[in-house]
Formats: structure tokens, C-alpha cells, sequence
């Protein structure tokens, strides 16, 4: 919402906004001009041409009951975001179940160092931008597009990346024939000019090729039929990868990142077929590729504890998401790990009940904590003690815990020199590292 209240103010149109609470983000709207109120503004709101709202806002919301007793038109933030792509003649649309916030900060610092002055919206702030979004002068408009209830339908991008398509949100998909399907009419809507960018080694994405008639470039680490591809990967002491690249079977250059894991080594190469098709110079991708070390709550560094025991904070909220990040981990030199897991939705989390005990086995020792019901009610009778009983019916210790502070506490306690802790999920989990820095 930030972003899109930005991107109008800089065109020039009259801006104002209300939230529940005080952010830091609300304070930058109104240095730059854009009135924001804590609570409720009907003063502003009856003076509107068009309210845009965000899917969390209640049809109750009393603003939204005045907008309606006005005739005063509203829209929902993906559609009138779809609207707003379709000024820009390069809208870079980055999808696909994981990764889609690294990905679309790798090609925004990309295009920024190349000096193109792109627009951005990213799920994430980045150190970089200040926040999570850029207004630029420029006809790029570099975004996420997100499948969840297939919001990214709305969007009219020039460039698709597709950075791979998995089981989840079943809560909205039910199946994963009808995500494949999403991302088919997301695929589709790509002109003939346009770019798709997918990943050689996801068969789902490759299969997507038949249905545009735009350029296509791939990537991939196994796939060696791929475009460009990562060769000769190698992890320093912090777990950060160094790669040779190849196009199209030739040496295109040796590349560096300061974020962890395999996983990332994808989405750099994803990043990197973009800007090579946008011309953007190697000596720019080189550097930006190097300096950019992360979005917040991705394998985020919160601290040091005892200054010996490192503490991260990470998003994950998916079995596929958890068992990259701990496979990043291990290239880490380190003495136990302790993962404080919170599930992010009862659907999800009784979706993949056995997949996520599978996916925390790696871990040494498991804290598991509520689930975070975001938008759902517990309507599947599940638990996150289903979750440590699962793990315990597979011979693994887990503590289940519901309070912070004693898991703060209880971490805190336990920890030895030169231990790792990882707070994992898309929730208030990312609390819990600071609590134990205090």
C-alpha cells in the first residue's frame, strides 16, 4: 500500500492514508507529503475520488461504509496495482512459490547500480531502498507477483520470471493441477514481445514455454540444457556461495554472493538472465550481485549472543522454504543449531503435517511454538503440538512452548559456544531473536 501511495505521489496525485498503529513506514509517507492517520480519517476519505484498500481491511471497516454511503468507487490493492503496471512499457514480474523476494531485490540493485532508475515494489524492506519500494523516473516497474488467489492475473507485465511452482496455499488452490493452472494464465499474459525467464530445473516451469509466444530464456544447476547455468559452486566459512556462470555453454563470468544457500545461487541466476537480456553491463550485475546481502527475514542476521552464539531470523514458512534454509546452514561452521519454529496458517500446517517434521530434521535441537493463524480460523482441529508429536512418533526430541519469553529464556539457557539459532516463519516468530539479544 506504501509503495502504491508513493508511486501516485510522485505523479502528482493528492495522497492520504489511515493504519491501525504507527510504523516507521508511515512516517516516511508523511516526510514525503502523504498524510497518514493513525485510526480513522473521514474528513480525507469524503474527499476522495477513489479509496484503495488492502485485502486486510474488513467490507465492515467504517471507512469503507462511508465510502460506500458516498458512491465514493474503491478497489482492491491487486487490482488497482494491476492498473498502474499497465502504464509502464517494462513491467518485471517476479512469481512462484519460493524465492520471489530475493529474486525481485537481486534485479532491482541490479537495474539501480546500471543507473536505470527502475520503480520497485518488494515484499521485504531492503537496506538498499529504505523500505520496500523505489519510485524512479523510468518505464521500468520491477515487482512481485504473488499466486495467492491469483492476484498476479491482474498484472500486464513485458517480463515473467518463474522461479518455480510447488504445492501450497491449498487453503485457495485446493490442488496443485489448479496452481499449475495459475501460473499457465499467468504465463499467457505476456505479449509477444515479451520476455518469460523460468527455471530449467523445475519441469512445471519449463512446461510453461509452450503457452506464449515471447522470447524465453532458462536457467538451472542441473538441467545442462539450460541457458545459463551455475558450475563450480563453492562456500566460504559463512556460508556464502562463489559460482562460474556459463551462457549458452561459454564462460560468462565468476560470480560472488553475500547471501546463503543454494537456493539463492537460482535465484542470482534468475536475476542475472534478466539483466543480460536488459543489456545491463557484467561489471554491474558483478557488483550489485556482491554488495546486496539480503532482505529482512531472509536468513537475516539479528545478532550475536555472548559473542559467540550467532542468532538468525528467517521466513520460512514452507517445508520446501525449510529445508533450503538448512541446507544453507550447514555451510556454516557452527557447533548446534536450535530452530524455533512457528506455522503459518492451520491449512498449511495440516497440509504438510509430515512434511514439515521431515523438513526440521536437520536440525539439532527443535523448539516448536503456535501457529500463527494469520487469516484463518481453526477450523482443521490442528496444533502445533500434532507437529512435535509427529516429530517425537519419529525419534526426534522437540520442546513444544507457547509463550516467547520462555522460549527466549529457555534458549538462552541451553545455548553453547559457538551455537547457531534460527527463528523460522512468516509470523511474530521474528521476535523471539531480539528477546534472547535482551
Amino acid at each position: 500500500m506504501s509503495g502504491i501511495a508513493e508511486i501516485l505521489n510522485h505523479w502528482g496525485f493528492t495522497v492520504t492514508g489511515s493504519d491501525l498503529s504507527d510504523s516507521p513506514t508511515l512516517n516516511r509517507l508523511n516526510s514525503n507529503g502523504i498524510k497518514s492517520t493513525i485510526g480513522h480519517d473521514l474528513d480525507s476519505l469524503r474527499k476522495s475520488d477513489l479509496v484503495v484498500y488492502s485485502a486486510a481491511i474488513n467490507p465492515n471497516d467504517v471507512e469503507m461504509l462511508e465510502a460506500k454511503k458516498l458512491n465514493i468507487p474503491t478497489m482492491e490493492r491487486a487490482d488497482f496495482l494491476g492498473e498502474i503496471t499497465k502504464t509502464f512499457k517494462n513491467t518485471i514480474g517476479i512469481s512462484g512459490t519460493h524465492g520471489k523476494t530475493t529474486t525481485t531485490s537481486l534485479i532491482s540493485v541490479c537495474f539501480v547500480e546500471a543507473g536505470l532508475d527502475p520503480n520497485i515494489q518488494v515484499g521485504a524492506d531492503l537496506k538498499e531502498l529504505n523500505g520496500n519500494y523505489r519510485t524512479g523516473n523510468s518505464d521500468y516497474f520491477i515487482l512481485e507477483a504473488c499466486e495467492y488467489v491469483e492476484s498476479f492475473l491482474k498484472f500486464r507485465p513485458k517480463t515473467e520470471v518463474i522461479l518455480n511452482i510447488d504445492n501450497d496455499h491449498l487453503d485457495y488452490f485446493k490442488n496443485f493441477d489448479n496452481i499449475k493452472n495459475a501460473f499457465v494464465k499467468y504465463t499467457k499474459l505476456l505479449p509477444d514481445d515479451g520476455l518469460l525467464v523460468v527455471n530449467a530445473d523445475d519441469e512445471n516451469c519449463l512446461a510453461l514455454r509452450e503457452f506464449t509466444k515471447a522470447q524465453n530464456i532458462t536457467y538451472g544447476i542441473n538441467n545442462k540444457e539450460a541457458d545459463f547455468i551455475a558450475k563450480n559452486i563453492t562456500f566460504d566459512s559463512n556460508g556464502f556461495p562463489t559460482f562460474d556462470v556459463y551462457y549458452k555453454n561459454e564462460f560468462y563470468d565468476t560470480i560472488s554472493l553475500s547471501i546463503r544457500g543454494s537456493h539463492n545461487v537460482l535465484n542470482a541466476l534468475a536475476a542475472i538472465s534478466v539483466c543480460h537480456n536488459y543489456k545491463i553491463p557484467k561489471e554491474h550485475i558483478k557488483s550489485a550481485l556482491k554488495k546486496f546481502t539480503g532482505a529482512s527475514r531472509r536468513f537475516e542476521f539479528k545478532g550475536k549472543l555472548n559473542n559467540t552464539v550467532s542468532i538468525f531470523d528467517d521466513y520460512a514458512h514452507h517445508p520446501t522454504e525449510i529445508t533450503a534454509t538448512a541446507n544453507a546452514l550447514k555451510k556454516i561452521q557452527f557447533n548446534e543449531s536450535w530452530v524455533i519454529f512457528q506455522p503459518h496458517t492451520y491449512s498449511r500446517t495440516i497440509q504438510h503435517l509430515d512434511e514439515f517434521a521431515k523438513a526440521l530434521l536437520p536440525f539439532d535441537n527443535i523448539i516448536i511454538t503456535d501457529i500463527y493463524a494469520a487469516r484463518e480460523k481453526n477450523i482443521y482441529g490442528i496444533s502445533s503440538k500434532d507437529l512435535a508429536d509427529k516429530l517425537k512418533s519419529i525419534g526426534k526430541p522437540v520442546t513444544y512452548l507457547s509463550d516467547f519469553e520462555e522460549i527466549a529464556n529457555l534458549v538462552k539457557s541451553k545455548v553453547k559456544e559457538n551455537d547457531v539459532i534460527i527463528t523460522l516463519g512468516a509470523g511474530t516468530v521474528t521476535q523471539i531473536g531480539p528477546m534472547i539479544l535482551k
